[in-house]
């Protein structure tokens, strides 16, 4: 992917500096512009392109799409991967709450106005291995407190199937570096929390070795808003933790071996009793690459995926004066995936890439319900598996640099659900459900066309796309209770579908730079919690939702300090009939119309820097038919720091400053759960 980029490199607090590309440099020259780091060139004035993939010189395709890069991404002192990705504006996650009080199973993500449930939309890999839970489709970003992320690559848009099925609104790709020396962090913030991280790394034989480490823990806030609140609410603490290990080895000319296995451990609380989640994690990966400079490239990667959530759900009586368990939870699941790609040489350079790849994810759910007091009355266990295997081809010509470039590439799918499954009995009696579902097959395509011309500071892009994704184990076979809220599972649902294009233009001159983009997408069959009747929602397969609006930054460099803002627009329709006829003409849940933030950061040399960043969410529909509005919020966050030597750093930050009430969900009932109040931290880096 290259990002011939109007917002080039942000740095940990967001500012586009020399130091951030210089840290990117060197990043690649210590992993000699590997698969799991990035590659830099430079082209005047002074922008920055990147590459990074799971080979050497991944093709500048996607500078036909809207593109933005936050590079730097350092652990501890409270930041959070889930959080810095709020600054772009567009990306949405299903809640506003981060990972240290949301839900582990709302945490999905997507951009550009498609969203509807908690499953993401968007194509999320770190180091190219897809990362959404095999059986629920939703974003563990705990997980990612176990590695040390160099940048996170953002693709707006569906587009290349080189990266695998399901980008339909985007492609965010995350990515790992190698650790040279020691860096570890230490931090104290509000409510009794507490962040520690630590990064070693060296060399080893004719290779490196990296071990990255993380630990939060915090006594929570109290989630319900200020005047709902009863007896039963209190303030829920979080433990959160992960270890990563990395290896890389040469093996020959031009070759190595690179090894990865990380784990993590998240332990949460809802606020009021029975209602504890923990997460254990295992990711594994074993990745060959051969990448001779101007000769034939290829690549051969394979992955596991572990997961295994626990989580119990409450009943709330009217007043919130008392509470009872009404479920505990317990989803074990797994995905495997191998990938091949090939880049031969044509004519010194390698236009084409083409190759293979598989994944299969299986998992299930084991429910205990129907409590009487603190005993369950009956089980439940729901599951199957998917496999998907596809072929893809994406050839690009020309130059981002000045002149046109171009590119096309085409994708075939092959997937299959296994027969799926719906136990339920009364526990220690008769069975009550006993359910098979058929298997079934299908083939899908993908692809894109996109070009873009540039001359001297202008470049213009136009980009038009399809994708898809397979419905999830979880929307496919779990039903679920919230409250008096029950959603029925549905087995026939179909794979989403979606057609986009957009235009844009960039402007950078030098100090002044400026985007500009227009997209269109219709997503057909797309999936959502519809509502039957008072209480009884279903999930299904819409006629479609069509998307339409506008994204924007623009930064202005000011002597030492870059001030840069974002803004997005989506006027996101529901088409809707059957049963879902009074969906038709509404605007999808959990999505705002408007987003944006302005933020001023110091990139400096001197002893002292700080950022300011204010950020804003537009009022969204919580319901599918909008009886529930969750209002809008206005957000600051905002740090200093002092190098008191080389290798000391003293930092001061804080979240949500002004205290601003962010709701983050609302009952039927009307009970408002609230995302991160103001939050302050105080901390040092160390590094050597």
């Amino acid at each position: 992917m290259a990002l011939a980029l109007p917002t080039a490199v942000m740095a940990q607090d967001g500012a586009i500096d020399e130091q951030a590309a210089v840290a990117i440099e060197q990043a690649a020259a210590d992993e000699a512009g590997g698969c799991c780091s990035f590659w830099v060139s430079r082209r005047p004035p002074e922008v920055i392109i990147v590459n990074g993939s799971g080979m050497l010189r991944r093709p500048e395709s996607d500078a036909v799409q809207g593109s933005s890069l936050i590079a730097n991404i350092d652990p501890g002192l409270g930041a959070r991967v889930e959080n810095r990705l709020r600054d772009e504006a567009g990306i949405v996650q299903f809640r506003r709450s981060d990972g240290r009080s949301a839900h582990p199973t709302s945490q999905g993500i997507t951009l550009r106005g498609l969203g509807g449930n908690a499953s993401s939309r968007a194509l999320v890999t770190l180091d190219g291995v897809p990362q959404a839970d095999p059986f629920g489709g939703w974003v563990a970003w705990t997980a990612y407190d176990a590695i040390n992320l160099g940048g996170v690559a953002i693709t707006r848009g569906g587009g290349s199937g080189a990266d695998g099925p399901g980008a339909l609104a985007g492609t965010i790709g995350l990515y790992s570096t190698m650790t040279d020396g020691v860096t570890a962090s230490a931090a104290y913030g509000s409510r009794g929390s507490w962040d520690a991280s630590a990064s070693v790394g060296g060399d080893l034989g004719n290779g490196q070795i990296a071990v990255d480490g993380r630990y939060g823990r915090g006594d929570g806030f109290i989630p319900v808003a200020k005047g709902q609140r009863g007896s039963v609410d209190r303030a829920p603490p979080y433990e959160q933790g992960g270890l990563g290990l990395r290896l890389r080895f040469d093996a020959g000319d031009d070759s190595r071996i690179e090894a990865s296995l990380r784990g993590f451990s998240d332990r949460r609380d809802r606020g009021t009793n029975f209602t504890a989640s923990k997460v254990d994690g295992v990711d594994a990966s074993l990745r060959f690459v051969h990448d001779p400079a101007g000769q034939t490239q290829w690549l051969a990667l394979g992955y596991v995926q572990v997961r295994d959530l626990e989580s119990g759900f409450a009943s709330v009586a009217a007043g919130r004066g008392s509470v009872a368990p009404a479920l505990f939870q317990r989803v074990p699941a797994t995905g495997l995936g191998a990938r091949f790609e090939l880049r031969p040489a044509i004519d010194g350079n390698n236009p084409l890439r083409a190759g293979t790849d598989w994944r299969r994810t299986t998992g299930r759910t084991e429910e205990d319900f129907f409590f009487s007091g603190v005993t369950p009355g009956r089980h439940r266990i729901a599951g199957g598996s998917s496999d998907t295997i596809g072929a893809f081809a994406e050839w690009t010509a020309g130059e981002a640099d000045d002149g046109f470039l171009w590119t096309l590439s085409g994708r075939v799918d092959r997937w299959w659900l296994g027969e799926g499954y719906r136990l339920e009995r009364n526990i220690g009696g008769s069975t009550i459900t006993n359910l098979r579902f058929a298997a079934r097959q299908g083939w899908e395509g993908s692809g894109r066309a996109g070009v873009r011309w540039t001359s001297d500071a202008l470049s213009l892009r136009a980009a038009a796309y399809r994708g898809w994704r397979l419905p999830t184990l979880n929307e496919l076979y779990r039903p679920f209770r919230v409250g008096a809220e029950v959603t029925t599972a549905n087995e026939v649902l179909e794979p989403e579908r979606l057609w986009g294009g957009e235009v844009g233009v960039d402007w950078d001159g030098g100090d002044t730079k400026l985007s500009a983009t227009l997209f269109a997408n219709h997503l057909t069959n797309a999936i959502a919690n519809v509502t039957l009747a008072p209480n009884l929602n279903q999930r299904q397969n819409l006629r479609a939702i069509d998307s339409k609006g506008v994204e924007l930054t623009a930064e202005q460099r000011i002597g030492p300090a870059t001030l840069r803002a974002t803004y997005a627009f989506a006027d996101a329709k529901v088409d809707a009939s059957g049963s879902a006829a009074r969906l038709d003409g509404r605007r999808p849940a959990q999505i705002a119309r408007h987003g944006g933030s302005v933020s001023l950061h110091s990139h400096g040399d001197g002893p002292f820097g700080g950022f300011a960043t204010l950020r804003y969410v537009g009022k969204q529909n919580e319901d599918d038919l909008g009886l529930l509005v969750l209002d809008d919020a206005l957000t600051l966050d905002a740090g200093l720091s002092w190098r008191l030597a080389d290798a000391i750093r003293i930092e001061a930050r804080g979240e949500n400053l002004f205290d601003e009430l962010v709701p983050a969900a609302i009952s039927s009932a009307g009970i408002v759960e609230r995302a991160t109040p103001r939050t302050l931290w105080i901390g040092a880096r160390l590094s050597f």
